[in-house]
């Protein structure tokens, strides 16, 4: 038994997480925005979509990167949003926000991601998941019994065990929220006339 753990132990440096990446081929990601905006609210960051997007791609080729949220159409500021993510990297999948009996809205996108990441299978070698949605384990399986290599990107608290299980790399977003995030708002401080006082917008 300790002889087993050792060769397993030393099957596992074979190759440095760097070479890992760089066996990754093509990359597809797929986010559920909704999913990921609830991990950045627990985590209590903003995300800075263009660190993302360079974080999950890692050097590697993107084929696409698909973002995927319900919509209120009516909110000009989520409008601009996503125009934002159009013309920055993202193909945007929207789905109109469903009143529900308790007065909240949603838009489920499960059967959205699971087609696509299903569809592209033979156009990319790896998919980059960014969801903890065990809704989505049975697609994950199915595209990894195609060939495709799976990460899973997710805050852990929020992810199911299941979809951990089907996926080839698990990532916390914790680990990495410090490469994500927006930078904290940066304050200039003026001189005034040599005199030893500073003008700075301090909330």
């Amino acid at each position: 038994m300790l002889s087993n753990t050792s060769n397993f132990e030393m099957s596992e440096s074979v190759f440095t997480p760097q070479q890992v990446l760089e066996n990754r081929g093509r990359v597809a990601i797929f986010i559920d925005g909704s999913n990921l905006f609830y991990a950045a609210l627990q985590l209590g960051i903003e995300i800075d979509y263009t660190k993302l997007l360079c974080r999950l791609t890692a050097g590697s080729r993107l084929l696409r990167s698909f973002f995927y949220t319900g919509v209120d159409r009516t909110n000009e500021k989520q409008q601009g949003f996503l125009l934002w993510m159009r013309r920055n990297g993202y193909r945007v999948i929207s789905k109109d926000l469903v009143q529900l009996p308790d007065g909240s809205k949603k838009a489920n996108l499960d059967v959205e991601i699971a087609v696509d990441m299903i569809s592209l299978v033979g156009s990319y070698d790896t998919a980059v998941l960014v969801s903890g949605d065990g809704d989505l384990a049975y697609a994950v399986n199915a595209v990894s019994y195609r060939g495709v290599r799976v990460e899973v990107v997710s805050l852990r608290a929020m992810t199911s065990d299941s979809l951990i299980n089907v996926a080839d790399r698990y990532i916390d977003l914790d680990a990495i929220k410090e490469e994500i995030q927006k930078n904290p708002r940066s304050y200039t401080y003026r001189p005034l006339s040599g005199i030893g006082i500073v003008d700075g917008d301090v909330e």
